[in-house]
């Protein structure tokens, strides 16, 4: 396991199903992975950011502190805000699966949802004589119609 994933796990232990808030100390966390604060803030930035449903705030300095809060939404909420926030006019392969495997973390989705979400966004099922711009802007769409149609399910 990586070392970016093993905090971030660390720290999703932390967050756990009664907790929604977790404050830290970076340079505490840092040396107990035996790391560089600036790991923990690529961390920070970029798996706990609000896109994957979460804030974080900081206050540097002897007596600073992280704090993580994870946004309690509702599924429909957050299907919602990927479809007009999020995914735009296009969206790569990578950044689809990201985004399912986010909801399935958060639960909105099952595996077996999640499973045939990546199938059908995957550069296998797409695997057409199109420019990469155009299988993205394809990607986008069939992304937006499945969360679009989920979230018509009143997902919580």
């Amino acid at each position: 396991m990586r070392l970016s994933d093993s905090i971030e796990s660390f720290i999703k232990t932390l967050l756990n199903e009664e907790s929604t808030e977790v404050e830290l100390k970076r340079n505490e966390l840092a040396e107990y992975f035996g790391c560089a604060p600036s790991q923990i803030n690529y961390v920070l930035a970029t798996r706990f950011s609000p896109d994957h449903g979460y804030l974080t705030e900081s206050r540097r300095g002897g007596g600073g502190y992280i704090r993580i809060v994870r946004v309690v939404e509702s599924g429909a909420q957050r299907l919602m805000y990927l479809v007009n926030e999020r995914i735009g006019d296009a969206i790569g392969e990578e950044e689809c699966i990201r985004l399912i495997s986010q909801l399935k973390e958060q639960r909105i989705v099952t595996a077996d949802e999640a499973a045939l979400m990546a199938a059908s966004v995957s550069s296998r099922a797409l695997g057409v004589p199109l420019p990469d711009n155009l299988k993205n802007a394809l990607r986008a769409r069939i992304m937006k119609s499945m969360l679009m149609t989920l979230a018509s399910q009143n997902r919580t």
